[in-house]
């Protein structure tokens, strides 16, 4: 689904696990550490690491505050702390699942609309979510707020308690602490852009 996006970079040229072993180490951290920043599995993280699974923002979120850097980090080897950043549409970055998708991982393809600035606290994604049942859907937490603007189809919001259906031009804010999941409700798939405010992100290298 990567290259039907209209500026991606393949996933595995990102070395996400990668980037995310050598900071840990450079960090001094065990797994086992991270594991309990996180609240990962030792074995989740360990895949994440070996690039078997490709982290959703939510996951990669949680690491990039265990590790103290922004999400930003993992998607460019040099990122700016200039003031102002410029990020032109062929500097995009794609983030897609792995071709064998797991049971219990989150399927949707993310964007980084902005892949410069390391130290912020918006993370700026256009996010594609597949067509799938209610019952598949996975819930996920982490600190912070989300605002989600729906650019195409129609896009089911839940929380615990609460069900939302999207339109285009429909828009949702919440805290993102709680337990929240998006699926596709109709046609192939769904767009948005979605702004998440990570207010432990930004942290020095």
């Amino acid at each position: 689904m990567i290259n039907q996006m209209d500026s991606g970079q393949e996933v595995d040229a990102l070395k996400i696990g990668l980037k995310i072993e050598n900071l840990r180490e450079k960090r001094r951290y065990t797994l086992h550490d991270v594991s309990a920043k996180t609240g990962l599995s030792v074995e989740m993280l360990s895949r994440i690491e070996s690039d078997e699974v490709v982290p959703p923002v939510a996951t990669l979120l949680k690491i990039a505050n265990a590790l103290t850097v922004g999400m930003v980090y993992f998607f460019q080897d040099k990122a700016g702390s200039e003031k102002i950043a410029v990020t032109r549409k062929s500097e995009r970055i794609s983030v897609d699942r792995r071709p064998h998708h797991q049971t219990g991982e989150v399927n949707y393809v993310y964007e980084a609309l902005e892949a410069k600035k390391i130290n912020k606290h918006m993370e700026p994604l256009i996010v594609e979510f597949p067509r799938q049942k209610s019952s598949d859907m996975i819930f996920v937490s982490h600190d912070g707020e989300e605002f989600v603007h729906v650019l195409e189809g129609k896009l089911e919001f839940r929380s615990i308690d609460q069900v939302h259906v999207l339109d285009v031009g429909d828009t949702i804010y919440f805290e993102s602490d709680i337990e929240h999941s998006f699926r596709c409700a109709e046609g192939e798939k769904a767009k948005a852009m979605v702004v998440v405010w990570n207010k432990r992100s930004g942290g020095d290298l």
